[in-house]
């Protein structure tokens, strides 16, 4: 019998690696296309616990408010930077770049929290590294336009860390909570941010511009997150780590096989190396977490 759980979390990184089919068609700034997204994602969660009867729980979330607000900002951010990197970019080098996350995550662990800086770490850090390289220097026909987008992708990476560091610090709310706090963050900045910057223009878009928009706002986030938070909580943190993998090699399938976007065989290489050696690190650091709780 298929696990639940298991199928579940699969599905919300398969989504999350078609984002880029929806994305493409939708012809307004990355900005407004964040505000968006968080907007009817934020409408479909909440009329979704309203179905359920569900509280936001407001007292408990007062405790973290600060760091909250804080990751919504860089998740808002977060994404504006990933989706602008996708117009300079293909979606296969935008998203191999932006899986540099982990590897940042890996060396600062042991400065943000206190972990041990191991040899194997070092290790996988310096070839996840060349993979990267490999990535920047391998380019395609896109040239310099491609430099940018790949400057874009690890900019939206650095962001994505901040709030994997962040999050560590909240305690109060959990889950499919956590974000719900998160995108009111992010859409008070964004509906600031869009304003000042491109202004809005959605009810420009062609009738397929605004079905995209619906299905990244509806599909690629409120269904997705709420599949993978229901998941995450009923599988081992290794098996999450590991499946989160699932993303960017749908993302690179989509790229090739049905946007017809090129990738060198070097950044296939680099791509490889920076999801290979950080699977290794992950798997090496549950092997030794599950020696110590053994003696």
């Amino acid at each position: 019998m298929v696990n639940k759980s298991l199928l579940e979390n699969i599905t919300a990184m398969a989504i999350y690696g078609t984002i880029s089919l929806v994305v493409k068609n939708i012809a307004v700034s990355s900005g407004e296309i964040a505000f968006w997204r968080v907007a009817i994602a934020l409408t479909a969660i909440l009329i979704y616990k309203l179905i359920r009867r569900e509280k936001i729980p407001f007292n408990q979330a007062k405790a973290d408010i600060f760091w909250l607000a804080l990751s919504g900002i860089a998740m808002g951010f977060d994404w504006i930077l990933f989706f602008e990197a996708l117009k300079y970019a293909s979606v296969s080098v935008t998203t191999l770049s932006y899986y540099f996350c982990p590897v940042l995550l890996m060396i600062l662990s042991p400065i943000v929290f206190k972990e041990s800086l191991t040899l194997q770490k070092v290790l996988c850090f310096v070839m996840a590294t060349v993979g990267l390289v490999l990535i920047i220097g391998a380019r395609s026909s896109g040239g310099n336009k491609e430099i940018i987008g790949i400057a874009l992708a690890l900019a939206a990476a650095f962001a994505y860390a901040f709030i994997i560091i962040i999050a560590k610090r909240i305690k109060s709310v959990e889950g499919i909570d956590k974000t719900i706090f998160q995108f009111f963050a992010a859409i008070v900045v964004l509906a600031v941010y869009v304003p000042l910057t491109t202004g809005f223009h959605a009810s420009e878009l062609p009738s397929k511009g605004l079905i995209c928009l619906g299905i990244l706002g509806l599909v690629h986030t409120a269904f997705a997150y709420c599949l993978y938070f229901t998941s995450i909580g009923k599988l081992p943190g290794q098996k999450v780590a590991l499946l989160g993998y699932i993303d960017p090699l749908i993302a690179v399938i989509v790229s090739v096989a049905f946007l017809r976007e090129t990738i060198t065989l070097w950044q296939l290489v680099g791509g490889a190396m920076i999801i290979g050696f950080t699977i290794l690190n992950e798997l090496g650091e549950a092997k030794q977490a599950k020696a110590l709780t053994q003696t």
